[in-house]
C-alpha cells in the first residue's frame, strides 16, 4: 500500500519528517530535565543560604515558648530560617563534645543556649554567635538573654503594699539568678517601708519538679504571720504553694496571697483559685534576640550585647483577690475605688462615703496602702489603662474614657511619668506580647 505524500513516515515530502520531529521531541524532554536540575539547583543553593540556628534550651515552659516564639517571628520577616533542637538524650549519651560535634556536622550558623545545659566556653571555640538564655547567672564573654530581675521583685511588692499587706514572703531557690534578683528586689522595696520580710528557698534547684517537699513548706507556710503577701520566684513555685494551701487547709487569699511570674494561662488556672502573675515581655525579648543573632551572623556587631526581657503588668487572678487592710473604712474606700474608677473621682467623693473627715481619712489611707488617695486612684487608673492599651484595639482616646482619664493629653502626660514612655510607644513596644 502506497503511503500517501505529506503523511508523517514519508521523510522526503514531510514539512517535519521524522527524524527531525524525534529530536523536537528530545529537546522539549531536555528543557524539561535542565529545567528541573535548575530548579534543583536553585533549591539546594537555597538550603545552603538558610541561617541555621541550633536550639540548646528547653522550651516546656511558657517563658521559653514566648521566647521562641519572637525569634521566629522576626526569622519570618527575614525570610527562612532552618531551627535545630537537640535531642534530649543526646547531651546525656554523648556528654559535652557530642553537642559540639552535633553542631558542626550540622553546619550551625548560631546558637540559643541555656548556661544551666551546656559548657559555654567549650561551644565558643566553634567561633559562631551564641546567646545564652541565662541561668544561673550572666556570662560575660557572649551575649545575655536576661531580664529585669529586680524590677519584677519591685512590681510585686508595691503591688501587695497597695494591698494593704504588712508581711511578706518569698519562695524561690538557689542557684538562679533570675530568683535570686527578683528576691532582692521584692526584698529591698518591702524594706525600704519597714516591712516584716520572710524567705524559703530550695536548696536543690535540679530536682523534678513533681518531687517538693510539700511537707516542709506546710511546715514554713503555717509558721508565718497572717495575712501575708508570697511572691514565688515563677508560676511554677506559685502552683507548689497553692497546692501545698490546700493541703493543708490553709486559705487563699485570706490567709496567704500569691503571686507568680510569667503567666503561664496553664499553671495559673489549674490552680485553685487561680494565681495572680507578672506577665513579662518574652515575645519582644525573643524577637529582638532574633534581631541581635542576625546581627552578629553578618558580623554587623562584634562585642556581646544583653537583651533584657522587662516586666509588663500584673494579671489579677483569685490568689490576690482580697484588700489586707486593717481598717474597715479603707477597705470600703477601696472597693469604691474599684467599682468606680472610670467614673469622675475626687478626694471629696471618697470622703462622703465614710464617716471620717478628709484629714483623718487621708491619713489612714496613706498608712494602711503606702499611697495617698490622689496617687492611688492615679496609680490604679494606669494600670487599667495599660491592660487595656496592650490587650485590646481601641482608641486611646476610648481607652482614655473606660479608665476615667477626661482628657487625653491629661493621660499621655500622666502616663509619660510612669513609663517614660507615651502610649502609642509603649503599645507598640509591648503589644506583640500580649498578642
Amino acid at each position: 500500500m502506497k503511503r500517501k505524500c505529506g503523511s508523517i513516515g514519508d521523510e522526503k515530502s514531510n514539512i517535519f519528517p521524522l527524524s527531525f520531529a524525534r529530536l523536537l521531541r528530545n529537546r522539549e524532554l531536555s528543557r524539561s530535565i535542565y529545567f528541573f536540575i535548575f530548579v534543583r539547583m536553585i533549591y539546594l543553593k537555597g538550603l545552603d543560604d538558610m541561617l541555621k540556628v541550633l536550639l540548646l534550651t528547653d522550651f516546656s515552659s511558657e517563658y521559653s515558648r514566648n521566647i521562641l516564639k519572637g525569634i521566629v517571628k522576626y526569622s519570618k520577616e527575614q525570610g527562612a530560617w532552618s531551627f535545630q533542637r537537640m535531642p534530649l538524650y543526646y547531651r546525656m549519651v554523648y556528654g559535652e563534645k557530642g553537642v559540639l560535634d552535633w553542631a558542626k556536622q550540622w553546619k550551625a550558623d548560631a546558637i540559643i543556649a541555656l548556661l544551666s545545659d551546656v559548657n559555654i566556653d567549650l561551644l565558643n571555640n566553634l567561633e559562631i554567635p551564641i546567646i545564652v538564655q541565662n541561668y544561673r547567672d550572666r556570662n560575660k564573654n557572649v551575649s545575655n538573654l536576661t531580664g529585669d530581675y529586680i524590677g519584677t521583685g519591685v512590681m510585686a511588692a508595691r503591688f501587695f503594699i497597695n494591698k494593704g499587706y504588712r508581711n511578706f514572703a518569698y519562695y524561690g531557690f538557689k542557684g538562679a539568678i533570675w530568683s535570686r534578683e527578683r528576691r532582692e528586689g521584692y526584698k529591698a522595696e518591702i524594706e525600704k517601708q519597714g516591712y516584716n520580710f520572710h524567705l524559703f528557698e530550695d536548696v536543690s534547684p535540679d530536682k523534678e519538679e513533681w518531687s517538693y517537699d510539700h511537707t516542709s513548706i506546710a511546715e514554713w507556710l503555717k509558721s508565718l504571720p497572717k495575712p501575708i503577701a508570697l511572691f514565688a520566684c515563677d508560676d511554677q513555685f506559685a502552683l507548689r504553694i497553692s497546692e501545698t494551701c490546700n493541703i493543708h487547709n490553709i486559705r487563699i487569699p485570706d490567709e496567704v496571697a500569691i503571686l507568680g511570674v510569667d503567666n503561664d494561662e496553664l499553671l495559673c488556672n489549674i490552680s485553685d483559685p487561680p494565681l495572680s502573675s507578672i506577665v513579662v515581655d518574652a515575645v519582644n525579648g525573643g524577637y529582638r534576640a532574633g534581631r541581635l543573632l542576625h546581627q552578629l551572623i553578618k558580623k554587623e556587631i562584634a562585642a556581646p550585647v544583653n537583651i533584657e526581657v522587662e516586666p509588663i503588668m500584673i494579671e489579677s487572678r483569685g490568689s490576690t483577690n482580697k484588700y489586707a487592710v486593717s481598717d474597715k473604712h479603707i477597705r470600703s474606700v477601696l472597693r469604691y475605688i474599684e467599682a468606680n474608677y472610670a467614673n469622675p473621682l475626687s478626694v471629696n467623693d471618697l470622703v462622703k462615703q465614710v464617716p471620717l473627715s478628709r484629714r483623718v481619712l487621708e491619713k489612714k489611707f496613706k498608712e494602711e496602702t503606702g499611697d495617698t488617695l490622689y496617687q492611688y486612684i492615679q496609680n490604679y487608673r494606669v494600670n487599667q489603662f495599660i491592660r487595656l492599651l496592650v490587650t485590646t484595639q481601641e482608641s486611646l482616646f476610648d481607652i482614655a474614657l473606660q479608665t476615667g482619664f477626661d482628657n487625653y493629653k491629661n493621660v499621655s502626660r500622666v502616663f509619660r511619668k510612669y513609663t517614660s514612655l507615651s502610649p502609642v510607644e509603649y503599645r507598640k513596644r509591648y503589644k506583640m506580647t500580649m498578642k
